[in-house]
């Protein structure tokens, strides 16, 4: 049976692969080879899509993801701190937008119900590219990626009643106040049904989850959350993004989090690619073609729209002008929610065909500057400083940039020259406790619940998560880590995980514990730069302590190990005997040998005297070298120290005079 939409996906993401293979070597963003693989398998082009709405579903899927994701990497408590910037900022940002749009638009003679509709379009900035790249760039945490952020938020918030108000602008509503009180109503009951999953039924249904210790359990119990949450949006009238939001800010709350994180990025990645397969499969390139230059002048007056009232907004939120400016160059252009807007736009009538052909073209256009303009922001930014100005206005600007900077440096990550120490078995707890004894900055990843709430106990630094997934390694800074020790006993996780280490970092120290030497070659070859291997370790452990009962000095015995395992251990795995002979030597006195005697009576010549006094040296030309009387060790041995009855005696020299003195204190 054939399914028309496998041929869909094949040909599309085929089409995809090679294009991204040709914009790697320029050197250009992936977001633009798909738009271009959209507008290759498009209508105006080779139209070679036949399942359009199916692949609308996907890219749905794929902002669903998205915005799970934005919502777990943000949280309940990132929000609230954020408030300001996302109700305040957002807020000025669209409302701003709206009406400086309309103004534009109704000066071209259209009328004022299209033209704030407009507004509505182009108020509304792209979550799935802006977010996309300042996550890939680290820069979500820095003032204009917090500032983008929270704009981007309202935005997807406010899409809801702008769906809304649609049919009212288009004359189709006559309730207004009712329509606003039923959405009121709705987004209150939704946040009390969060509030209710957040507090007491999801940190419950993931400790159950994660003590099976079962990975694809883990990922289909967070999908089918994400999308339950989602779904239960949509029933009510809200947008299917906003569900997967709260649902992220839901389990953004629990410990499993970047686990989570980790396990449905590999999700978003794919079905996001769709978003953008769909959107350039809409533009009409004869339409384009015809049209160029009054798109571009649109693109320019968006452009200068956008970047116009972002600027008012970092002023209300007295904001620096380079924060205003890298947010300007991130939030400009036309999002993914426009589009969907435009749609039901179309369907009231407040869009002509024409117009909607000219959107598709202005936000496609932009989208695709959008990477660019991310990626040089810095160099732009810099430019744009450098114009000339008043004096007083560029002391202020250099004021700004140095708190900018203070700033940023007090927000750096926790975790810096750190160990990072994975697994926490026997050898993990014991790697814990001496690193914080010791005063070194530690974190533990561990994956076992029993392990994590043990840590926990301790009071030891700990996260949830597989260590061989990036995004748990990039929550814990792996880059900034001085030494990793990976002390787990799965050698193919054990594997993954030094491949994954090396994918961020080529200098952090990585040292491995293996069960045996076979694997030491295959770990090293995969940048380990110490693998430490069970079996042998403990083999080491017992020839040493037998070749102290030997008297070998601590250096020799220090040199023979060195020498172990500086040659990965063959001398333990050859079957020719190595060649240690100066070692033994000093074992090979004449006649001379330890021994260790129980004094088991109490009437003989030496109980109860001192070594003085039972003339031991003289009578039997012995020494003794230690005395253990009970559980304890006594090793400083004078001539005023006591033999009492049941010590051990530990003393050196000929067998004969051993065996006198052990019939002397049998007695």
């Amino acid at each position: 049976m054939e399914i028309p939409l496998l041929k869909e996906i094949v040909v599309v993401l085929g089409i995809s692969i090679f294009i991204i293979l040709g914009f790697q070597k320029l050197k250009l963003p992936s977001i633009l080879g798909f738009l271009l693989a959209g507008i290759i398998v498009g209508p105006s082009a080779f139209n070679l899509l036949s399942s359009n709405h199916e692949v609308e579903l996907l890219s749905e899927i794929g902002i669903i993801f998205l915005l799970f994701v934005i919502g777990i990497e943000l949280s309940f408590s990132g929000l609230m701190k954020m408030r300001r910037i996302v109700f305040l900022g957002g807020g000025v940002q669209v409302i701003g937008t709206i009406l400086l749009t309309s103004l534009v638009v109704y000066a071209f003679g259209i009328n004022y119900n299209t033209a704030i509709f407009i507004g509505f379009l182009i108020a509304l900035s792209s979550t799935a590219i802006v977010l996309k790249m300042l996550q890939e760039r680290g820069e979500i945490s820095q003032s204009h990626g917090r500032l983008a952020l929270g704009i981007l938020i309202f935005q997807d918030i406010i899409v809801v009643p702008m769906m809304l108000m649609t049919p009212i602008l288009a004359g189709k509503s006559d309730d207004v106040t009712m329509t606003i009180l039923i959405l009121i109503a709705k987004l209150i009951g939704l946040g009390v049904v969060v509030w209710i999953l957040q507090k007491y039924i999801v940190p419950q249904v993931f400790k159950m989850v994660v003590k099976t210790k079962n990975r694809e359990l883990f990922i289909l119990t967070t999908i089918v959350f994400c999308f339950a949450i989602a779904w239960l949006t949509s029933a009510v009238g809200l947008s299917l993004a906003l569900g997967a939001f709260f649902a992220g800010l839901i389990i953004s709350e629990s410990e499993y989090s970047h686990q989570a994180t980790a396990n449905v990025l590999p999700f978003r990645e794919i079905f996001i690619s769709f978003f953008f397969i769909s959107v350039g499969s809409l533009l009409d390139l004869s339409f384009f073609a015809e049209n160029v230059l009054y798109i571009l002048a649109f693109v320019l007056i968006v452009l200068l729209v956008k970047m116009i009232i972002i600027f008012v907004t970092s002023a209300v939120l007295k904001l620096n002008v380079k924060t205003a400016m890298m947010t300007a160059l991130a939030v400009f252009q036309v999002g993914e929610f426009s589009l969907l807007l435009s749609t039901v736009g179309v369907q009231n009538d407040l869009l002509t065909q024409d117009m909607y052909q000219y959107f598709l073209a202005v936000s496609i256009m932009t989208m695709a500057l959008t990477p660019f303009f991310i990626q040089k922001s810095d160099a732009l930014t810099a430019y744009f400083l450098k114009v000339p100005l008043p004096k007083r206005v560029r002391a202020r600007i250099k004021a700004q940039k140095k708190a900018l900077s203070s700033n940023e440096e007090d927000q750096d990550d926790d975790w810096d020259d750190h160990v990072v120490i994975i697994g926490y078995g026997i050898n993990g707890k014991n790697i814990a406790r001496v690193t914080r004894s010791t005063g070194i900055p530690y974190v533990i990843v561990e994956i076992d619940y029993d392990e994590i709430q043990e840590a926990k106990r301790r009071n030891h630094p700990v996260v949830y998560g597989d260590a061989s997934e990036p995004e748990i390694l990039k929550y814990i800074n792996i880059q900034k880590a001085r030494t990793a020790v990976i002390a787990i006993s799965d050698p193919n996780a054990t594997k993954k995980i030094i491949s994954t280490i090396r994918l961020f970092s080529q200098t952090v120290h990585t040292i491995v514990r293996t069960r045996y030497v076979k694997e030491i070659e295959e770990n090293m070859k995969l940048g380990a730069d110490e693998v430490i291997p069970e079996e042998f370790e403990t083999s080491i452990e017992i020839f040493t302590r037998v070749l102290k009962q030997y008297m070998i000095t601590h250096d020799e015995i220090n040199r023979i190990v060195s020498n172990i395992r500086s040659s990965d251990y063959e001398m333990l795995t050859s079957v020719k005997p190595f060649s240690a002979k100066g070692a033994f030597e000093q074992l090979n006195i004449p006649n001379k040998e330890v021994a260790s005697l129980h004094v088991q009576h109490k009437d003989n010549d030496i109980v109860g005297k001192s070594l003085i006094e039972s003339q031991l040296s003289q009578k039997y030309n012995l020494v003794v070298l230690g005395i253990k009387r009970g559980r304890y060790y006594k090793s400083e041995i004078k001539p005023t120290s006591k033999i009492e009855v049941d010590d051990i005696i530990y003393i050196f020299g000929a067998p004969k005079d051993i065996n006198a003195l052990n019939k002397v204190i049998k007695i």
